[in-house]
Parts: structure tokens; sequence; C-alpha cells
């Protein structure tokens, strides 16, 4: 390359100047210090320079400074481009790879500081080139370490790796969270995060609530449902880190999510085997624990000597236990029929004031045996909504039963309906043992117990909380609980739409009512009963209700006694146990309809088994009623009393 010239009164540095300028720099190592003619030759050097550079003083004055470039900024004519810069700026700072006199490269930092004359005229150049080869070094190590990170998460599909912006805005999509969430880098990046949960966490503020808890601790971890871009729902392994810079400014967040839906079934089915064994265990226990206090009655009843007081005490004790027991099957059929959706509602148009009432009446007595003052609180105006009575009688009293159960003797239960325009509201409050906050969410799932008491003196199987929340959801409410911790008492709320439009309500007469009205009606007409079960106990219990109501009884323990006796007893009415060995239920009932003297009776069966299916099955072979076992004696009163006339008539 030929040494370019330079401006026509460019002229040498003075004398003096250099070697005042030398005295000054000659001695620095750190940095090559020289000064350049106004052409860019080469007219001072210093230590540095000669360590930098590899040139002595006597090799490199009057050289051209272009010396120190490698070809391709020789071929761009970037020597000449720094010096023109500094000559019309002042000065001129790059970067850039340059030469040593062996060859080797290192990377330089610049500044070329263009030195006038009073006058103005340009007498040179002052540069200072310093050895950042190093810190060059580092920095294309980090960034092909970071580039080969990035390759690395971008390439990963078992993991969705991606980050976020510090307000938690998408700004990177790995193959994982595409394959792992469903949407393309170009459909998301820019998105907010919280477009991955599901309604309900959302409204729980759990997107933010990660955010925030990464920022205070570093990271947070979580599992949870989340939502893909088809709208399909997986469990998901959250990791959050917060991401600062060395000022501690935020910079963003990491989010590593790992499907774990799989795990998430085993361990739900896992939980499951473990509720169904305790389910069980608590079953047993529950059905076994009203024997004792019945076989004591039995004796008392039994014993000669027992005076008035003792046997009414026993008969009361009788019929409590098996009231509970009873509650307990009917729990337990309702909520398998509510799980398979063959729960049907009668609805009407209620007075709530007075579904509130009759679930507290049939509250109160065991509120007064365990000392506790229940109190009630009701509104002026009525307040009328659309449901099931019997249904909502049944949820609210559960209610008041799972308040006297974990609330001590001499304790307080307070019950309060109030109602806007458009919302009814039951308030159960008890100044019982509470809830822990951890419990919470939970209390309403099936099989949970808070274990509310540490003695474990409540029983219970854990459904009837459960049983609360379907029934009212199926009346178009919701149900909370509420607690404030242990020791502190809980709070049940029940919200139910309003009904529009709203009529007078239509009380039913009370079944006993019925029966009893019916009765009075029908006069001393008596009925042939026909009682068929294998059960012989059983059998012989409901042949004892029938002789108590005025009626004749007799007992068959198999089905094909009951079609001996028949055609000589000619029944009025057969009360056939279904699940007879041998020839069932449905078999004896069909047989009896093909008997001449039989063809007219009256068939109503008396079973365990209370599924729609199981009616419709009792309907077609011919039965007039369907009665689940165990037997209210009421009911069964209101089913003679109804073929009392006619039973007359035949005479």
């Amino acid at each position: 390359m030929s040494n370019p010239s330079g401006p026509e009164d460019a002229s040498p540095l003075p004398p003096a100047a250099e070697e005042h300028f030398g005295e000054i720099v000659a001695g620095i190592e750190d940095y090559a210090i020289f000064l350049l003619d106004a052409r860019g030759y080469v007219a001072s050097w210093n230590a540095g320079a000669e360590r930098l550079k590899g040139y002595k003083a006597e090799d490199i004055l009057g050289k051209h400074f272009s010396l120190f470039y490698p070809p391709e900024p020789l071929e761009r004519g970037w020597p000449e481009y720094e010096l023109k810069t500094a000559a019309q700026t002042g000065h001129f700072n790059d970067e850039g790879w340059r030469l040593r006199k062996d060859g080797s490269r290192f990377w330089a930092n610049v500044t070329i500081t263009a030195l006038k004359s009073p006058t103005g005229a340009l007498r040179g150049f002052l540069k200072i080139t310093r050895d950042l080869t190093e810190r060059k070094q580092a920095e294309e190590a980090l960034r092909q370490s970071e580039e080969r990170f990035r390759m690395l998460v971008e390439g990963v599909q078992d993991y969705a790796i991606f980050m976020l912006d510090p307000e938690g805005y998408v700004i990177s999509w790995n193959r994982g969270a595409e394959r792992l969430k469903g949407y393309q880098r170009h459909e998301i990046l820019g998105k907010h995060f919280s477009i991955f949960y599901p309604p309900e966490t959302l409204e729980a503020g759990k997107p933010a609530w990660e955010l925030r808890q990464a920022l205070e601790h570093g990271c947070v971890e979580d599992e949870g449902w989340r939502v893909r871009k088809d709208g399909g729902r997986f469990w998901a392994n959250v990791v959050i880190t917060a991401i600062h810079d060395k000022e501690h400014v935020l910079q963003g967040f990491t989010k590593v999510t790992r499907d774990l839906t799989e795990r998430r079934k085993i361990e739900m089915l896992e939980e499951m085997d473990r509720q169904k064994n305790e389910f069980l265990a608590v079953l047993a226990h529950e059905l076994r624990n009203p024997l004792a206090p019945i076989r004591n009655a039995m004796h008392i009843l039994e014993a000669p000597g027992a005076d008035a007081a003792t046997l009414g005490r026993a008969r009361v004790m009788t019929r409590r236990q098996i009231e509970h027991m009873a509650r307990l099957l009917d729990d337990l059929v309702d909520l398998a029929r509510l799980n398979r959706g063959r729960f049907g509602l009668r609805k009407e148009q209620l007075d709530l004031e007075t579904v509130v009432d009759h679930a507290v009446e049939a509250a109160r007595l065991d509120c007064e045996e365990r000392q506790q003052q229940l109190s009630v609180s009701l509104p002026a105006q009525p307040v009328r909504v659309f449901g099931d009575r019997t249904r909502l009688e049944q949820a609210l009293g559960n209610l008041l039963n799972n308040a006297a159960k974990y609330t001590n003797p001499g304790g307080r239960i307070w019950v309060r309906l109030t109602s806007t325009e458009a919302e009814a509201t039951v308030r159960v409050q008890d100044s019982g043992i509470g809830i822990e906050p951890m419990m919470l969410p939970r209390i309403f799932n099936l099989f949970v117990q808070a274990d509310r008491r540490l003695d474990r003196s409540v029983g219970g199987l854990g459904i009837g909380l459960s049983l609360v929340k379907q029934l009212i959801e199926l009346h178009g409410g919701k149900v909370d609980a509420f607690s404030p911790g242990r020791g502190k008492g809980s709070e049940f709320v029940v919200r139910l739409p309003v009904a529009p439009n709203p009529q007078t309500p239509q009380t039913p007469e009370a079944p006993d009512a019925a029966a009893e009205q019916t009765a009075r009606a029908s006069g001393p007409a008596q009925l042939r009963v026909l009682v068929v079960d294998d059960n012989v106990d059983a059998a012989d219990a409901l042949a004892a209700v029938v002789h108590l109501a005025g009626h004749a009884a007799q007992v068959a323990y198999e089905g094909s006694t009951a079609l001996a006796l028949a055609p000589q007893f000619k029944p009025h009415l057969v009360l056939l146990d279904i699940g007879l060995p041998g020839m069932d239920g449905h078999a004896v009932g069909r047989a009896l309809r093909q008997r001449p003297e039989t063809k007219d009776t009256v068939l109503v069966a008396v079973t365990g088994w209370g599924q729609a299916e199981d009616r419709r099955k009792s309907q077609e072979a011919g039965f007039a009623r369907h009665l689940v076992k165990p037997v209210d004696p009421a009911v069964l009163k209101t089913v003679l009393a109804e073929l009392t006339p006619s039973a007359a008539g035949e005479g």
C-alpha cells in the first residue's frame, strides 16, 4: 500500500512538543500512546506501544499507522476514514481487530484525537490503543455460551421454557412450549402469560400472585390446571424465576412448565383408592355405631321389670338411631344418583322462610339434647325461590346437623335468612371448633373431613357437605364455607336465585297427616297383606307394623312359599322383596299376576335398591309402588290407607 499524502499545510510536529510528550508517556506500558503526523505517519512511540504492538521505536517511526490493520479494514479504507473523522469532529473512537509485528491479532480499543495549531491548522493526531482481547474473548465465550444455551432451550421438547418481560408478556418461545401449549411462536409472542390459566384460577388472581412470589423469593414453584390453545386442560408443574441485571433491575422472568397430567391421574387414582378404603372403614364404623344402643334398647324392652319411663327412653333411643342410619343410607343413595346424573328435582315456587323453619325445627331436638342455643332470624317479607322443598330442607338440615356436631355443649348456632331482589342468602353459623384454613378449599370434596375434633369423637362419612353443594348447585345456587380458624367457629353461606313472578306457594301435607286423614275417612275396613322377604326379622317386623295398623298379615320367607299361600289367603296387597334367592321378586310378581286369585292384587316392591332403573323394572313387572328399605312406617300406613276403601268395597 502506498503512503497516503496529507494536507498541504501539514508538517512534522515541533521537536520540543515531541520531546515533552515523550517524557510524559514514555514509561506507560498498559496503553500504546503515540503521535501521528497529519498524514498518519508514526511520530512517537512509548513503552506500552512497543509491548502491545511488538515494534521497537526504530522499527516503526516514520511508518504509516495503517500497518497495524488487517486486510479487511484496509480494503474498506478504514484507516483513512478514522483520520478523516477525527480531523472533522476532533476525535474518533473505535474497536476492532489490529495486527502485531508478528502478524497475530488483538482486539483493540482505539481513541484518535486531532491536534491542531492555534490557527486551527491540523498538526497531527494523538492515538491511544488498549488491548481488550481478554474482554473480547470473554464476551465471545459468553455469546457462544448464550447461543448454545438458546439453541439448547429452543430444541427442548419435553419442557415449555420461555421468557416473560417484567409485566408478564411472553418474549421468547421454545419447541417444548409450542408442543405443550399449542401456540406457534408468532401467535403467542407479546401475549400475557395469564392466557394459559383457566377461569377459576384467573378469578383467584393466581398469575399475579406467582409473579409477586417470584419477585419476593427469587423463584416460585406451583402446580395446577393450565389451558392449551384448543381449550384442553393439563396438570402443570411451573417454576418461575425472576431475572435481574447487575444493578438488580428486574429484566423479566423465566418460566419452565412440565406436563404432569399422567402423574396427576395416577395420584388421583391412588387418592381415590385411599379414600375408598378409608370410606369403607368409616362406613362400617358408622353403621356399627347405632347397633350398640339399639341392642341395649331391645334388652330394656324385653326386660320384665322395666318401668314405663325406662321403656319410653329405650323406644326414643331406638327410633333416633334408626333415623340416623336411614339418613346415612339416604345420603349415600342420593349421592350415587347425583354422581350418575340420575337425580331429578320436583321444583315448585317455595316460600324459603318455610323451608328454613322446617329444617330448623327438625334440628332443634338434637341441639336441645346437646344443650346448644339455636337462634333463627327470618325476614318480615316472604322470600320465594323455585326449587324442590324436600331437597332444600335436606341441604339445610345437613348444614345444621354439621353445625351441631362440631359445636360443644353450651355453644350457639345461628341461622339467618336475608334477600335482595335477585338473591336469597341463608347463613348457618356456629361457635364451634372451626376449620383449619388449609381445609376450607377442600371441605366440600367427597369423603373429605376436616377432622375438626382432635379426639375424633364426631362420626361421619364426609359426604354431607358434598351432597349439600351438589343439591344447592342443582338449584342454580352456590354454597361457601368460612372460618377464622380452629376454635373460632365456622359459617356456611347458601345463595339461591329468587324466583320471578312470585305466586302463593302450595304447602303439601305431611305424609303422616295425609295417612291419618285417609284412615279416618276410610273407616275400619281391613286389608289382607302378604309380606314376602327372605330376611326373617325384616319380614316379621313389617308384618307387625301391618297388624298394628289394624290389618291382617301373613309372612312368606321365599317366593315359592308366597305363591303357595296366595291362592288361599287372597291378599289385597303384597309387600314383596325384590332380592329373593332363587325366584326373585319380579318373577314372583309376574307369577301372581298370571293367577286368577291374585291377578288384581296390588304389588308393592320393598327393596334396598332405589335407582331409577330399579324403579323402572318394578313398574314393568307390574308393581304399583316401589318402597326403599328401611320403609318408614308412616309411608307404609299411607299405602295401606290408600287401598283400604277398595278393600272395604270387596268385603
